[in-house]
């Protein structure tokens, strides 16, 4: 058998493929559900049923019926419509929203290491929220004003990042990626100088825990801001297959296709801008998400990108469902970051899929 041949059925196979696509929908809706009932207090996984299709049951009512949204109330359902359900659901569209922008930022620049915050995003979002906490810029936000700065700051340097690429010439995968270092740079630098002069302890942790991330704030007014992004990006990506697929191949390759990708790739930073600037604002920095989970599915799935989105989406949510569990639950009596879970767990599955690569980026193979 030709070593070629050992491509996964997934790859190949219609019918698996959206076989496959069904039972991560299905392990998704049932970690979901899972997950709402592990916590310091145990919830009946009957009873958590009945609260949540209680819950929507009663919305669709006041939203088609006009009758007055009464939520089920009490104890049981407090906790878990108002503080688990959000943050589970933070959580999953962040994972979506995180793996997605990984499988794009990857393509981009045409290098599998690339991630959401490869082009100095995260530095920038790093300086808004450190402004934010140590300097009290943007506190006209009121206590949105930490999540508020960072995804400006995020959404910024991916202007600057598309801005200077420009300068000299048409941008191109090399030049957005030694752009986006160099502001990362910058934007590190400032950051730290203003930790350096803060004679403020107590804001240098919230700094501090702020990067780690976590989903512990989050609200229903919250994701009603950042689902509609999330979702909109995603399905504006869906519709780019091809184009995506293109950029694999390069730029030239492309141009003899009848497809100028320079335009496309500058659109592309930007829409992932968005995405990620909404994420930190909604939960701060969580890493290895954007960087494992398209290896992953690329390895399962292929390089082709109308398999891979879908795919990484929905693998990108189920684990961040799984690591906002494990921050609940690993330690008794504390909860940890979950970006700190998941920069413990992502690293070494990182090393370990480098060393035992086996498929190709895009491209020649």
């Amino acid at each position: 058998m030709k070593k070629n041949d050992g491509r996964h059925l997934l790859q190949s196979s219609k019918s698996a493929y959206w076989l496959s696509i069904l039972c991560l929908t299905v392990f998704l809706l049932f970690s979901l559900l899972f997950a709402v009932s592990v916590g310091a207090v145990q919830i009946p996984l009957k009873n958590v049923y009945e609260i949540v299709l209680g819950n929507i049951g009663n919305w669709f009512s006041h939203l088609f019926r006009g009758t007055e949204y009464v939520p089920i109330s009490g104890a049981v359902g407090d906790v878990v419509w108002y503080i688990r359900m959000p943050r589970l659901l933070l959580a999953l569209t962040i994972g979506t929203g995180l793996a997605v922008c990984g499988v794009i930022m990857q393509a981009v620049v045409k290098n599998p290491l690339a991630e959401p915050y490869v082009l100095g995003i995260s530095s920038g979002a790093s300086l808004g929220a450190t402004s934010a906490i140590l300097l009290g810029i943007g506190a006209a936000f009121g206590a949105n004003s930490v999540g508020v700065m960072a995804c400006l700051g995020a959404f910024g340097i991916s202007i600057g990042v598309v801005a200077i690429s420009n300068i000299g010439g048409r941008s191109n995968s090399v030049k957005l990626l030694l752009a986006g270092m160099a502001l990362s740079s910058v934007c590190s630098a400032f950051s730290n100088l203003i930790v350096y002069f803060a004679h403020d302890r107590e804001g240098i942790q919230s700094v501090t825990y702020w990067m780690m991330g976590s989903t512990a704030g989050a609200s229903w007014p919250k994701l009603a801001v950042i689902v509609p992004v999330v979702i909109a990006g995603t399905l504006f990506f869906l519709t780019q297959c091809r184009t995506l697929n293109l950029m694999l191949l390069g730029d030239e390759s492309a141009i003899t296709l009848g497809k100028d990708l320079h335009r496309w790739r500058q659109v592309y930073l930007l829409v992932s801008s968005a995405i990620v600037g909404f994420a930190v604002y909604s939960a701060g920095m969580i890493g290895f998400v954007g960087l494992v989970v398209p290896h992953v599915m690329r390895m399962v799935y292929g390089t082709d990108h109308r398999r891979l989105l879908p795919a990484s989406a929905l693998a990108g949510a189920i684990l961040l469902v799984w690591a906002d569990v494990g921050c609940r639950v690993l330690i008794p009596g504390m909860e940890l970051p979950i970006g700190l879970l998941t920069s413990i767990i992502g690293a070494p599955c990182f090393i370990y899929l480098m060393v035992r690569k086996r498929y190709g980026f895009g491209g020649a193979e």
